[in-house]
């Protein structure tokens, strides 16, 4: 196996996807010559030519709707949204037509797109390029939002993505892309979409999270381990919906207690969705409250103060020793 950023097993999965399948079609902002504002598609436009990775105008709605369209007519469209705070100019497009038209035909038609965009901060970013609006998608009926946290699971999970009968936004978290290589096989691998994958077995308290704040979560739970001799349970959720919550269940029924974490703001967020549900279906099993460590309800700092703003392992850590002392 080849060590690969998370750009380069993107580019590997789209490129195979494409070899694999004439229907696959890529088209963004700058996606064919310039490669990507990431370069994840580089190369693509020299391996299958301009009628397969399409640079569109700089205009968000109709990159959605001309996915949408090519869905509609058999293709497998892969549309690149520049940055995740830009998908708000084609909102209308993923929840008016690509979410709705399976049930709005009854069946008879589907919408198999995927919808890439890089989220998240800590990159020294401008407005509107650091934003994590995972819960924008993922309270829409219809979508699929799938949040990889590293190269090996992003290419699996993109593959099965680009292969769903149905519309999938795929955010990928823009600190994550060049920051550390992982093994990836050059052989086919998928993921189950709407599956959270437990990473780190432990018995005294389950730490929960996805994206770009896997990184800080496995730190906290490295010196957890080391220094206070606790044994985390670790779950990426890889999937925000569907969200199947089982893995979740069944671990807290285990260890009693909880720590859910992301950079999204804390209202109305998937941290607490998560929490709900434990509530709902693990109440009795709960040793403390679950805690909740995420960003703060505020438009998300530019470059000087977002270290701020971003969860990191420090915060993790204080919040989990506050529940395992409850």
């Amino acid at each position: 196996m080849t060590k690969m950023t998370m750009v380069q097993s993107l580019n590997l999965a789209l490129r195979q996807e494409m070899e694999k399948d004439d229907r696959v079609i890529v088209l963004g902002e700058d996606v064919g010559r310039d490669g990507g504002v990431f370069r994840v598609t580089d190369g693509l436009i020299d391996a299958f030519g301009e009628n397969r990775s399409l640079d569109t105008p700089l205009a968000e709605s109709c990159i959605a709707g001309m996915a949408i369209g090519m869905a509609l007519y058999g293709l497998r469209p892969v549309c690149e949204i520049q940055f995740s705070g830009f998908t708000y100019l084609n909102f209308h497009q993923i929840e008016c037509h690509a979410s709705r038209l399976r049930w709005r035909s009854q069946g008879k038609l589907t919408v198999p797109m995927v919808l890439r965009a890089p989220y998240g901060g800590g990159v020294r970013a401008l407005e509107h390029h650091s934003e994590s609006r995972e819960a924008f998608f993922a309270h829409i009926p219809g979508l699929k939002m799938v949040i990889p946290s590293g190269p090996r699971n992003a290419r699996a999970l993109l593959v099965s993505a680009i292969r769903d009968p149905d519309p999938v936004i795929f955010f990928e978290p823009t600190a994550v892309y060049r920051a550390f290589r992982e093994e990836v096989p050059e052989e086919e691998e998928t993921m189950p979409l709407g599956s959270p994958q437990v990473i780190q077995e432990g018995s005294d308290l389950t730490l929960i999270s996805y994206g770009a704040m896997m990184r800080p979560t496995l730190e906290a739970a490295a010196t957890l381990k080391e220094k206070d001799g606790v044994k985390p349970e670790i779950i990426d959720l890889l999937t925000i919906s569907p969200l199947d919550d089982s893995p979740i269940i069944e671990s807290v029924k285990k260890t009693g207690r909880a720590v859910v974490v992301h950079e999204a703001p804390r209202s109305f967020g998937p941290a607490a969705e998560v929490v709900a549900r434990l509530v709902e279906k693990a109440f009795f099993h709960l040793e403390a409250p679950v805690a909740r460590v995420t960003g703060f309800d505020v438009v998300i700092p530019l470059f000087s103060r977002e270290k701020a703003y971003l969860p990191g392992p420090e915060r993790i850590l204080g919040a989990a020793r506050e529940v395992l002392n409850t």
